[in-house]
């Protein structure tokens, strides 16, 4: 009893204060025409969106729905015809509750008290903007009739969906006006406002139908309606509409901003909305306009179903400076950047750091053949077995398939997930031979993550959307650093960096990146089973990007290799991007040399070598055994002295074991990565 005759003093002092202040705040304040939108801005503190829609279309109380009128009132404050603004019960009642807890836990605020909130206060909930918001309510109630105070809630309140006010709302869920109203959806709409996000019929039908039903048992109880009316209301079929965002710039990467906030926080909407808040993300709006011109360019001569991504990231600290999911936002939203698709042979950079950093050399030598492995797994090359022997540095240029999976069936496939996942992949990888040809489905934003400790001396960062959050005020809500790990040695990511240097040179699969780029990069291309999915995945010292090609049914096929379409795309997204930026090599460390190596045998040229390369190596581990010559080969003879012929290629017993696979898993074993 103690504590309630307290409260009644204070409510009554406030009261006292606020009617002998006089109405001067009134004139002072104007209220706002609809809350605060948030800016997104790129890392350059560019303008990329404002977070807000068409959001609220003012009307009359008479052009709103008598049922809508008495639904919110219900719901909300049905008492607001009796009291003058303040509801002592109600008040007394959230009071105690707050000081049991001793924290603002409860409001029991009048509509009158809601409308203060909403024009002239922030979301804060501190005793000092309590008695704010009093004061303001008391003025309120001074200056505007009963009905016009519903009228400016009405016109003002949040419904979801980027919706301030009735009309809106009506129009945005229902496509109708707020004065053509049913009962039914009259209901639902009004128990919104307690929690938009939550109940926001587009996302949560069930959860909406819940608290309409809520809505009709109050205002039956209230006898605003019959019980025949509460029972038609709820047997009407409701269909609310979801209507998507339009983003000007950069609307997948903005999407996933959203995302954050609706994840993050219970009224995330409300605050992107309404509270004023500047986003800084890790874009670089400059960048991403060339992501977009290269993906369309690239692919709107080729289908119009035709569909790609792109995912940019800088090595050095993880943020991800572009992202394309999807050729045009309004038709699909389905972000492909984020999606998963086999990667062919733009996963065996994997497989190949994996072997340099076991003890294999730019200049190991295998022989390219046909060869079937335990569970009768027997991979293809592109363009056919050559019955050669390549140098691994070679081999990975062209893409050799059948030298990839000896190696892999040399290291074992649980070594290569090891290196994947280090380096960034996070996707399931299954344990099968055919993964070093990229079985596995993988994302574009983890392929470009993943190939950026080759660009950045070994170190792995993890991707970054989001900067820093401030509020209106300039108060920091969230912010993030770079997250750096070294996940290989310096000099095996520049081994691996030269070796993948030779794919985009003459001879390597994209060869033409070499007309189109003007600066040191490196690559891989990939194709997977029968051209279905196109990639390449490239790098220079200060970007990463990874861009995936293919169409959405996974049954249509693409027809172009990821050199024929994929590549290109990267190149001149790559060229326009770094536009400007200094022309710079990668970072040669220490305890690396260069030396020239026969590509037959891996031993060092000389003289009588008439087909050699350059190649990096750790330091001691340079052929030092020079070439005597490698005419044989030349002359269609491959049973020179000390070199494999197809007949004494066999694979071990002790080789690694395939487990048992079903039909549809020796079909994508068959897969073809170029």
């Amino acid at each position: 009893m103690r504590s309630k005759r307290l409260l009644l003093l204070m409510l009554s002092l406030v009261i006292i204060f606020s009617t002998t202040a006089g109405c001067a705040a009134i004139g002072q304040t104007t209220p706002p025409d609809v809350p605060t939108p948030s800016k997104i801005v790129d890392a350059n503190n560019k303008l990329i969106t404002t977070v807000s829609q068409t959001n609220q279309i003012p009307v009359e109380l008479d052009q709103i729905a008598p049922e809508m009128r008495q639904a919110i009132v219900a719901i909300e404050d049905y008492r607001f015809y009796e009291h003058v603004g303040i509801d002592i019960r109600g008040l007394a009642r959230a009071a105690l509750i707050n000081l049991r807890n001793l924290s603002i836990v409860e409001g029991g605020s009048t509509i009158t008290q809601q409308l203060a909130k909403n024009l002239y206060l922030g979301p804060e909930r501190t005793i000092g903007r309590k008695v704010k918001e009093l004061y303001y309510t008391v003025q309120l109630e001074r200056t505007y009739t009963k009905d016009e105070i519903l009228n400016l809630y009405l016109n003002h309140v949040y419904f979801g969906q980027g919706a301030y006010g009735i009309e809106a709302a009506a129009q945005t869920y229902f496509n109708k006006h707020a004065k053509d109203l049913t009962l039914g959806e009259s209901a639902l709409l009004a128990g919104l406002p307690k929690a938009p996000s939550y109940y926001a019929p587009t996302t949560n039908l069930k959860g909406a139908k819940q608290r309409q039903r809520v809505v009709l048992n109050r205002m039956l109880e209230l006898n605003m309606i019959t019980q025949a009316q509460r029972e038609q209301a709820l047997s009407q079929t409701i269909e609310p509409e979801a209507k998507t965002e339009y983003f000007r710039q950069a609307p997948y990467f903005v999407a996933e901003i959203i995302k954050h906030f609706k994840n993050k926080y219970p009224n995330g909407m409300e605050m992107l909305y309404s509270s004023g808040l500047t986003i800084q993300t890790s874009l670089d709006l400059d960048m991403q306009k060339a992501a977009e011109g290269a993906v369309v360019q690239g692919l709107e001569q080729i289908n119009a179903d035709l569909e790609g991504a792109l995912v940019a990231v800088d090595p050095q600290n993880g943020y991800i400076k572009a992202m394309v999911g999807g050729t045009n936002w309004q038709k699909s939203q389905y972000n492909r950047a984020l999606a998963k698709s086999q990667p062919g042979s733009a996963f065996k950079p994997f497989l190949y750091t994996a072997a340099i950093d076991s003890g294999y050399t730019a200049a190991s030598t295998f022989f390219c053949k046909p060869i079937t492995y335990p569970g009768g797994y027997t991979p293809k090359d592109y363009q056919g077995f050559h019955y050669r022997p390549f140098v691994l540095k070679q081999a990975l240029a062209i893409s050799d398939n059948s030298i990839s999976v000896q190696l892999a069936n040399s290291l074992g496939p649980e070594t290569l997930i090891r290196y994947a996942k280090a380096m960034g992949i996070e996707s399931n990888l299954d344990p099968y031979l055919s993964l070093a040809l990229g079985a596995s489905e993988v994302t574009p934003l983890e392929m470009a993550v993943a190939f950026g400790p080759l660009a950045n001396a070994g170190i792995r960062t993890k991707p970054l959307y989001i900067l820093k959050v401030t509020d209106h005020s300039g108060n920091v809500l969230e912010e993030y650093k770079p997250q750096l790990s070294k996940v290989i040695d310096e000099k095996i990511a520049y081994i691996v960096t030269d070796m993948l240097k030779a794919a985009v040179q003459p001879g390597g699969t994209a060869a033409q990146l070499s007309g189109i780029v003007s600066r040191p990069v490196a690559g891989k291309t990939g194709t997977t089973d029968d051209t279905t999915n196109a990639w390449f995945v490239g790098y220079s010292p200060e970007l990463v990007a990874s861009v995936y090609v293919g169409y959405d049914d996974k049954s249509r096929k693409v027809g172009l290799t990821g050199s024929a379409i994929a590549a290109p795309i990267w190149g001149n997204f790559i060229e326009k991007a770094l536009q400007g930026h200094e022309v710079r090599d990668f970072n040669k460390p220490a305890g690396v040399v260069e030396s020239y190596v026969c590509t037959y045998d891996g031993l060092k040229a000389s003289a009588l070598t008439s087909s050699k390369i350059s190649a990096w190596f750790i330091e001691g581990t340079e052929p030092k055994i020079p070439c005597f010559g490698d005419f044989w080969f030349r002359n269609g003879n491959s049973e020179g002295t000390g070199y494999p012929t197809e007949e004494n290629v066999t694979v071990p017993d002790d080789s690694i074991q395939i487990p048992e696979q079903s039909p549809s898993d020796l079909e994508e074993n068959q897969i073809q990565a170029y």
